[in-house]
């Protein structure tokens, strides 16, 4: 795995091996950023399901004001910390919170949020939990507006046209990976 561009271009980034991780792959990597384009530019970027932080680490090196990563697995957990070390990016650019995700979700209060977009790349098996973890917290608060939330899951299975305050505007293919956006809009005040 690589920093594909941006000022980390080239960078080399600690792997799994033999761990129970699936690391987004450059391809669908570089065309998840593609999708972003200018909206990474000083955005804040939550990173769900962190795992290396391969995608947290493109973002800052591609212009992001701050990421937030989370990620539970103690294994996964040591080679991002491994992998800021290796790029020189401190806390002030990456926080990790070393939490599942419905353990973030129900902390508000440690969101360093409101963010401009929200990356979850969960297990497969688990990308099905999803809307029920989204339902079941206060996600309206996470998102600024105009934010957009990019979901990777395996092509076999479709997500809900909603998640939480989201709703679904297009599917992306890549092989046997897909990436669902969706967007947020905070309804009009009158």
């Amino acid at each position: 795995m690589r920093v594909i561009a941006g000022t980390l271009r080239g960078h080399r980034l600690y792997g799994p091996r033999k761990l129970a991780l699936r690391p987004t792959s450059d391809r669908v990597r570089e065309a998840l950023f593609s999708i972003l384009g200018n909206r990474l530019k000083n955005s804040r970027l939550l990173d769900l399901y962190a795992g290396t932080g391969a995608v947290g680490i493109e973002a800052v090196s591609r212009g992001a004001e701050h990421v937030t990563s989370v990620e539970s697995n103690r294994n996964a957990l040591n080679l991002l910390r491994q992998n800021l070390e290796l790029c020189r990016i401190g806390g002030d650019k990456i926080a990790v919170l070393g939490w599942t995700v419905q353990q973030f979700l129900n902390r508000p209060d440690e969101w360093n949020g409101p963010y401009d977009i929200v990356f979850a790349d969960p297990p497969y098996d688990e990308a099905s939990a999803l809307p029920s973890l989204f339902a079941e917290s206060r996600t309206d608060e996470l998102f600024a507006l105009d934010s957009w939330l990019v979901i990777e899951h395996t092509a076999k299975i479709a997500l809900p046209t909603s998640l939480g305050c989201t709703t679904f505007l297009r599917l992306y293919r890549y092989g046997d990976t897909a990436l669902s956006l969706y967007s947020h809009l905070h309804p009009v005040q009158v």
